[in-house]
């Protein structure tokens, strides 16, 4: 019988599994999911989640606790999940040639150990994400054994119960939903699994089949009160505004991720919100934002226009429809740059976003635009970094 091909399991993954909901040890390089066994463990489950997510290879051994049996390590061996990278693997790939932002991580360690003998270069995996390139994004999921491996949520069942009845913690959610997955060819994974299901799906032409009417209207009555060139002139500051609160959008709210609560209030809003679309990025149905959502975010802006231009009714809405139109513009470049084919002007824009699904998710906020994100410093590192060996 060939042996097991298993994963590489980040040190960072490990350590978040450290609840009675997914509880993994280590032993050196070898990573062990132990949640099953937590009730059946003689000296009570607690002991064992004092040591989740961390080494137990000393304490096994240590004679005034308890020396532990041949027994005990069989158990273990049964529950063998993965490997954590090892440093020969990490410097083997190093050297390869091939090295990216982050040091790669390579498919399991029987195959990594084969591919660095062979003198072939790894496929870069990277750790926040566990994917190497965009085409990885519109890869199906193996749905029993993602949820066997990383114990977060079925995709066969309903996603909203599983969030908020999971108990998972912060570090443990922010680490699985910022790893993409792919439902069956792109269909939508059940949400509520209710008569709620369908609320939760917004098609890309809802957005200006519902936002285009109210913006030309509300140009029209701005620029013919105003004049043509006063009116326009205003309406692409609303479009420049729209810009700067995107990138704002994305960063500050969307990515709200290192001060969101560590409950599951925060964490249901949070995946609702934005961490469905980084969970399941090619779900096209859930990607642009139901009108319903963008109502509520609309009305503050629609308040700071006319706050702003107070002076003028016709000022504040011209600007506030130029925002809209932007916003209009916007969703529809997130769906596109999903899911079409773009003209050769719009691929490295396309590029540049997947980028921030499948590699770093922690920059590259700007979507119809890298211009805040070059301001601000977030800008996404399009070429592989060399690094030097000695």
């Amino acid at each position: 019988m060939p042996a097991r091909t298993l994963p590489t399991i980040t040190a960072a993954d490990v350590r978040a599994h450290n609840t009675e909901k997914s509880c993994y040890v280590t032993i050196g390089t070898k990573v062990y999911d132990v949640t099953s066994f937590l009730d059946d463990h003689p000296g009570g489950g607690d002991l064992i989640l004092d040591y989740g997510g961390q080494d137990v290879e000393k304490i096994l051994k240590d004679e005034l606790s308890h020396t532990h049996s041949d027994a005990a390590y069989e158990i273990l061996d049964e529950s063998l999940v993965g490997f954590l990278p090892t440093e020969e693997i990490i410097n083997g790939a190093t050297k390869s040639g091939k090295p990216d932002e982050i040091l790669p991580l390579l498919a399991s360690e029987q195959g990594a150990r084969e591919l660095l003998k062979a003198g072939v270069n790894g496929k870069v995996v990277y750790a926040a994400t566990g994917m190497s390139n965009e085409e990885d994004l519109s890869r199906e999921t193996d749905v029993a054994a993602d949820y066997k491996t990383h114990k977060f949520l079925d995709l066969s069942r309903p996603l909203f119960p599983q969030i908020w009845y999971g108990g998972f913690s912060k570090a443990f959610y922010l680490e699985q939903v910022h790893r993409p997955r792919h439902y069956r060819g792109g269909e939508s994974a059940p949400l509520f699994g209710n008569f709620l299901e369908p609320l939760s799906k917004t098609a890309w032409w809802v957005v200006p089949l519902v936002w285009l009417p109210p913006v030309f209207y509300g140009s029209y009555l701005g620029i013919s009160n105003l004049g043509v060139a006063s009116g326009s002139a205003y309406w692409l500051v609303g479009i420049a505004f729209w810009s700067f609160f995107e990138y704002i959008l994305h960063r500050f709210l969307f990515h709200l991720d290192d001060y969101l609560p560590d409950n599951r209030v925060g964490i249901t809003l949070h995946f609702i919100l934005h961490g469905i679309h980084h969970y399941l990025p090619m779900d096209r149905y859930r990607l642009v934002m139901p009108p319903t959502l963008f109502a509520a975010l609309a009305t503050p802006f629609w308040k700071l226009a006319h706050a702003v231009f107070f002076y003028d009714w016709h000022v504040a809405t011209t600007v506030f429809s130029g925002g809209i139109f932007g916003y209009v513009c916007y969703d529809l470049t997130h769906y596109f740059l999903h899911h079409r084919n773009l003209p050769a002007w719009y691929r490295a824009l396309k590029k540049y976003h997947l980028k921030h699904h499948f590699a770093d998710y922690q920059n590259g906020f700007g979507v119809t635009s890298r211009f805040w994100d070059w301001v601000f410093g977030t800008e996404l590192n399009m070429q592989p970094k060399v690094v030097k060996t000695a």
